[in-house]
């Protein structure tokens, strides 16, 4: 039998602050300078000062060798802001909400206070460079699974998960028109959020005339790679009455590796690893999916969100292409809004912490014209593809 200890109350994580810096194509302006951007604007949101921050996480920790993936060092941001840390922890090797993930086990655990969560990327400066990490000019060395696929030229996550997607297609008879209301929904959204980076309306005929990138996967169906950083400060408990704006309680979080470490060797060729972040994260909670009022539901590609919805109970296998069919479902006014703020198809990639923030603005009331009616109180964030799978259920108490 498995128990679970669960925190004490006043050692339970909070959200205390959120923050972003500009989010553009190709902004010419360095990482570390972004990412500070972004953790003044959440400590100034949290009314903290930089020497209260005692912790600091981010996911996947500097990365030099794949251009603008993650251009910043967490001794970059310690010394930038002469922070004192009585904790800190990066690494690539875990789900990519894994820094929330940490920071939470590190209040609840008393190694710090309050703990400075930032992801950055400047994937669109490098990819104007041709040096982005996704990009592979010319002959270059592989290992591992690359070796296997870069001869097809397959080295992309929008090939392997297209794989996946089709045999989803093939078994469950999903429709690229069902398919297509992830990223129209998304572009609607983002219409209304004057920081997405693309707000041009696009309809479904636009959509199904757009280049196919990697079948069923049409350009449409993949994130905007970006410049830019999110920010986001995880504390206990105790010191949300100290706070400038109301903290949102993080109820539940999860990271699992259950299945395959692989893309294209899972046991179910239809699904990913959210299926058992899914089933993890409902086991923490009192809480049930129809509890749920926001969804912000990883769109890295739009099948994901497909998969999301399933995984996470909100319907059952094989029928997230008719949950969404016509849009009504997800959109901001119906049972379950998706990408509020239009998510990494129109809003820009920050593998998922722009997804995180924009939870939070919603359950405080701060969406502005993109806001969900009928007053928030929970939403689930989820995170990753393939291998790779975290949730979180965010309350605002």
């Amino acid at each position: 039998m498995t128990v679970l200890l669960r925190p004490n109350r006043d050692n339970r994580a909070i959200v205390a602050g959120i923050g972003q810096s500009a989010v553009g194509r190709r902004l010419d302006r360095s990482g570390l300078d972004l990412t500070l951007d972004a953790v003044l604007a959440a400590l100034a949101d949290a009314g903290l000062d930089r020497r209260d921050i005692d912790g600091l996480a981010c996911w996947p920790g500097h990365t030099p060798a794949l251009p603008g993936f993650s251009p910043v060092s967490l001794t970059e941001v310690k010394e930038a802001l002469r922070l004192e840390l009585n904790w800190y922890t990066a690494g690539a090797e875990a789900s990519q909400m894994s820094a929330i993930i940490n920071a939470c086990m590190a209040v609840a655990s008393g190694q710090a206070r309050h703990v400075l969560c930032f992801r950055t990327m400047t994937e669109s400066s490098a990819m104007a460079q041709g040096t982005r990490s996704s990009v592979m000019n010319g002959v270059q060395r592989v290992n591992g699974s690359l070796s296997w696929l870069v001869p097809f030229d397959a080295p992309s996550a929008s090939n392997w998960i297209a794989l996946t997607a089709s045999r989803y297609a093939h078994e469950f008879g999903l429709k690229r028109e069902q398919l297509g209301q992830i990223a129209l929904n998304a572009r609607r959204n983002a219409a209304l959020n004057p920081n997405a980076v693309y707000r041009t309306p696009v309809t479904m005929d636009d959509y199904l005339a757009s280049r196919m990138i990697s079948t069923p996967l049409c350009l449409y169906d993949c994130d905007v790679p970006i410049d830019g950083a999110t920010a986001v400060i995880i504390s206990r408990h105790d010191t949300g009455r100290d706070l400038k704006s109301q903290p949102i309680l993080i109820d539940a979080i999860c990271g699992p590796l259950h299945g395959r470490d692989s893309w294209d060797q899972m046991q179910d060729p239809t699904r990913f690893a959210g299926a058992d972040a899914g089933k993890r994260l409902w086991s923490m909670t009192d809480l049930k999916p129809k509890d749920v009022d926001v969804g912000a539901l990883y769109d890295g590609f739009s099948f994901l969100s497909l998969l999301w919805l399933e995984d996470l109970g909100f319907c059952g296998r094989g029928e997230a292409g008719a949950f969404v069919e016509g849009g009504h479902r997800i959109a901001l006014d119906g049972e379950l809004p998706l990408a509020t703020g239009g998510g990494q198809l129109s809003a820009g990639r920050l593998h998922g912490m722009g997804h995180f923030c924009e939870a939070v603005l919603q359950l405080r009331g701060q969406g502005g014209e993109r806001q969900v009616p009928g007053d928030p109180r929970v939403a689930v964030v989820s995170n990753g593809g393939g291998p790779i799978a975290s949730a979180a259920l965010l309350v605002r108490e």
